[in-house]
């Protein structure tokens, strides 16, 4: 509901949460402040797991395929984000239960961290963070809470202190799906405008298996099925027509990784990740 903090958000802060459970040398993502953030019905879901020993299974059971697929795709962000060398700014959008700000506070030395979000689900996380205490390194993080339908993304971002022209880094994980494509062009569009050349974008996408199997069939129905969490799926793209699109608003392709990319590179225990999802990063090429 869009007056209450996300529940998509809290279930794939479970989801990591889950993987660190797992044994090391399984563990696709080690994100040990994700359970801080968890609500009391998905806080007693990870220790019924841990208490029963169905840490292996019970996020697949629910979500086959897709729980791997969220922690690959935030492991692949972060080696991208790790990878992307000195940046001026982090920009979180959508930032939902999002730890990297404290996790890689030494990486980001220097860097000011802009989180961006819905104003219940930022409201929520920022009386978490003052709650969680000492738990968590001391970082600076600027929240910005926007309301998408009454007001500009830009304008708030300017107005919390967001410098434009900047080397930036953006994370914009687990949003596009739900988007349309006009907004997902207008937000790209901003983007390309407010941060500077060497700039980066790390997003992932969804598209439609076309073929004809009953995975395929299932894949078609899941956005009817999501919508009942408040957030269907309204907007997907094919990786191989991705680079043309984002190379139209002044991006260019610097990794793609698909399921199978995902799977060979994190993945060690035999899960499968859902083959619709692939993850892209992209560099502001000009001005």
């Amino acid at each position: 509901m869009r007056g209450s903090p996300s529940i998509t958000a809290e279930v794939v802060c479970w989801m990591r949460a889950m993987e660190r459970r797992r044994p090391a040398d399984t563990r696709v993502l080690d994100d040990p402040l994700a359970e801080h953030f968890l609500g009391p019905i998905l806080s007693a879901a990870l220790l019924g797991a841990k208490l029963t020993g169905d840490l292996g299974l019970a996020a697949e059971r629910y979500f086959p395929g897709l729980s791997a697929y969220i922690v690959a795709r935030h492991r692949f962000i972060d080696e991208a984000l790790l990878a992307a060398g000195h940046v001026d700014q982090l920009l979180l959008l959508g930032a939902g239960y999002d730890t990297r700000a404290y996790r890689f506070a030494a990486q980001l030395r220097g860097a000011r961290v802009f989180e961006v979000d819905h104003p219940a689900t930022a409201s929520r996380k920022a009386q978490l963070v003052r709650a969680l205490g000492e738990v968590l390194p001391p970082v600076d993080v600027t929240r910005v809470e926007v309301d998408f339908e009454t007001q500009a993304l830009d304008e708030r971002l300017l107005a919390s202190g967001f410098a434009r022209g900047r080397r930036t880094f953006v994370v914009w994980e687990g949003v596009s799906m739900y988007l349309t494509r006009r907004a997902i062009e207008g937000t790209l569009d901003l983007l390309h405008a407010l941060t500077g050349p060497g700039s980066r974008v790390a997003m992932d996408s969804w598209y439609l298996l076309d073929s004809p199997d009953l995975r395929a069939t299932a894949h078609r129905l899941e956005p009817q099925l999501l919508s009942f969490l408040g957030e269907p799926v309204t907007f997907g793209i094919h990786p191989e027509d991705v680079g043309g699109f984002l190379g139209r608003r002044g991006y260019r392709g610097v990794a793609l990784a698909d399921a199978a990319q995902l799977e060979a590179r994190y993945v060690r225990d035999g899960r499968k990740i859902y083959p619709a999802n692939y993850v892209v990063v992209a560099e502001h090429t000009h001005a």
